[in-house]
């Protein structure tokens, strides 16, 4: 973990400095805007392009869903997020300023990673966004009843078509990327060149010592996702405190633990110290961390973006005592 060297701590010119994907010809913002709000925590079409607008302008061009967004919700199936999406895409005319990653694999009527359900997962996700192409697509968990050739061969069918651009696995273990890499080039597949795996200040063995790992001997980009711990480190997530959210629930079964209470309290103190948001802390923290290229942040309305794009100026004193 990077708790900083004797060196005086950067300064920042700006909030947004593009990455490019490995093997891919895909310049991504340093923040990936999650849209798992959508259907979820934004109904209204209108909200969701007010919202989608301000994300553009503010510099972020990369927006991360799923096939299976949102069917967690109640009256969810799976999907919301993706018609949204295509639907500002349609009056907006902005498909060129975005590169949009989606996932298959979870949505539970179009679960696993066989060649069948890849590719009609995939037509699926082309119709509700309203495009031709997919730019980034991940397998969205580890499935292991499908022998990795079956996979990568239908995703690289994917490629050759171009419906899609690059590739990406989910919650993977390093073992199974490893694993995968050598699947690929044995058969000169298409690999994948991106992870997202959970990453946050109050989740981080499996990453830092599983995930961190692989990304650097494969040479891969992570794009951790929860990385304000479902909004719990923004600081508004309390014990005995109600708050207004469709997050509520999971954020108390998951994170509220003593133990996460008091880290919450350091980046309360490390914020208050700065006069910034313990949103902005949190993600500087993590922007900073090996194996980090762009963190999957998301917001309910266009307040929220201020906390997600600001910058702060963090010490080797403030890496140190949040690491702890």
């Amino acid at each position: 973990m990077d708790t900083g060297g004797d060196e005086p701590a950067p300064t920042y010119a700006g909030a947004m400095a593009n990455i490019k994907i490995p093997g891919t010809d895909l310049d991504v913002s340093g923040l990936v805007f999650g849209t798992n709000i959508f259907g979820w925590s934004i109904h209204n079409q209108s909200e969701a392009n007010r919202l989608l607008d301000a994300v553009v302008d503010a510099g972020i061009n990369f927006l991360d869903s799923a096939d299976m967004y949102v069917q967690w919700h109640a009256g969810g199936v799976g999907g919301e997020s993706e018609t949204m999406i295509g639907s500002w895409l349609a009056t907006s005319g902005k498909r060129d300023q975005v590169v949009i990653a989606t996932k298959v694999g979870k949505m539970t009527t179009r679960p696993g990673l066989r060649r069948d359900n890849i590719i009609a997962a995939v037509n699926d996700s082309l119709r509700r966004l309203g495009t031709d192409h997919i730019d980034l697509y991940y397998a969205h968990r580890d499935d292991q009843d499908t022998p990795l050739e079956e996979t990568l061969s239908a995703f690289h069918e994917l490629v050759l078509a171009g419906k899609v651009l690059a590739l990406g696995a989910s919650n993977y273990s390093a073992k199974r990327l490893r694993d995968a890499h050598a699947v690929a080039e044995a058969n000169s597949l298409t690999p994948y060149v991106a992870l997202q795996n959970e990453y946050n200040l109050v989740t981080r063995e499996h990453y830092e010592s599983d995930s961190v790992p692989a990304i650097t001997e494969l040479g891969l980009v992570g794009f951790p996702y929860f990385g304000l711990a479902s909004g719990f480190l923004s600081g508004k997530y309390r014990p005995g405190v109600a708050v207004d959210s469709v997050r509520q629930d999971r954020v108390v079964k998951d994170y509220l633990t003593e133990d996460n209470v008091n880290t919450l309290q350091q980046v309360v103190e490390v914020s208050d110290k700065h006069a910034s948001a313990p949103a902005t802390v949190a993600i500087e923290w993590l922007r900073r961390q090996p194996g980090v290229h762009a963190p999957i942040v998301s917001a309910r309305n266009v307040n929220q973006l201020d906390a997600l794009l600001a910058r702060v100026n963090l010490s080797e004193e403030d890496m140190a005592a949040l690491s702890r």
